[in-house]
């Protein structure tokens, strides 16, 4: 049987406890009348359609290249998860707060709490379980890196996305169960609508930081740096180089990068012997970054590179 990669894995596994939160959530949103328990099955059920959006995504990411897509489809995924951070914003945030506004309106009195209470906790069981999932995925490919910092760089939308989604869940769910319980405390059921504008300034606040990132990676993100580092230490390394200029790279998907060098050969070459070198570096490059899908290499002496490189403010791009 086929291994599932861990990426889908931490989405099936949102998606089977969002679904079934959701459902959950809004039966006990019908006999109680909470808006914050409302809101959380919203939340719940777009957290659910983001998920399937991200499985269309990877599944269509993963189509081989064509004539019409010669370096393949993986940015499809980027275009799904640029739409998951939208309905984030729209459905789920845009919903809570209204249904917060519309309860502080026109209060009504809490019916059965103990409800709410049952369905919160085990919510946070169901929650904290894809979260922790979720959480060991990213921490897994992150390495050294630091969380924040590790989310920036991240070309696989789909773990981090994930994670996001789990981790205002969990904060809408404290929330959730503060308004609810102020509002069966204190008598006093403007606090449950409340807690819904709260819930859906945190989704609002978890969309924009999404659609920050994943709209960066459809735009065409370099990819790490040490590729770049790579590719310029083999061509580096080869004889018939006498300078490696340096390397852009795009990230087209999370496991398709295509690189440009630019390199100054050496003068006695002859074609045959410049095709061979540009052979040698490419499988060289290619058996260190087997996500490399392409390798160009642009003659071109150091004066023109830095030429080239002076209209560009990225001040990571190496020098000559």
């Amino acid at each position: 049987m086929p291994r599932i990669p861990s990426s889908k894995l931490v989405v099936y596994a949102a998606l089977a406890g969002n679904l079934a939160i959701a459902v959950t959530k809004f039966v006990a949103a019908s006999i109680t009348g909470s808006s914050a328990m409302l809101s959380e099955g919203v939340h719940s059920m777009v957290d659910s359609i983001n998920e399937v959006l991200l499985l269309y995504g990877t599944a269509r990411a993963a189509k081989p290249a064509d004539a019409s897509h010669p370096f393949g489809y993986g940015r499809e995924l980027y275009f799904w998860a640029f739409i998951v951070a939208l309905l984030v914003l729209a459905l789920g945030a845009g919903v809570s707060v209204y249904e917060g506004i519309a309860h502080l309106r026109h209060p009504e009195p809490m019916a059965r709490p103990l409800v709410n209470y049952i369905v919160l906790a085990a919510s946070l069981v169901f929650e904290g379980t894809t979260w922790f999932i979720a959480l060991r995925a990213f921490r897994a490919a992150k390495g050294k890196l630091g969380y924040f910092e590790a989310f920036r760089r991240s070309k696989n939308p789909t773990t981090f996305t994930v994670l996001f989604e789990d981790s205002a869940a969990l904060v809408g769910l404290f929330i959730a169960l503060a308004g609810v319980t102020a509002s069966h405390v204190l008598q006093r059921p403007e606090f449950d609508g409340i807690a819904s504008i709260l819930i859906g300034g945190v989704l609002a606040a978890s969309s924009l930081l999404l659609a920050r990132e994943t709209k960066a990676l459809l735009l065409g993100e370099a990819a790490h740096p040490h590729v770049r580092d790579d590719i310029l230490r083999i061509a580096s390394e080869d004889p018939a180089i006498r300078t490696a200029n340096g390397v852009l790279t795009v990230q087209l998907g999370p496991d398709q990068v295509v690189a440009v060098l630019s390199a100054e050969f050496e003068d006695a070459l002859d074609t045959t012997r410049i095709e061979a070198c540009v052979s040698r570096v490419e499988h060289a490059a290619k058996a260190a970054h087997p996500e490399l899908s392409a390798l160009f290499v642009k003659p071109q002496t150091p004066a023109t590179w830095r030429q080239r490189m002076a209209g560009l403010s990225d001040a990571e791009t190496p020098g000559p």
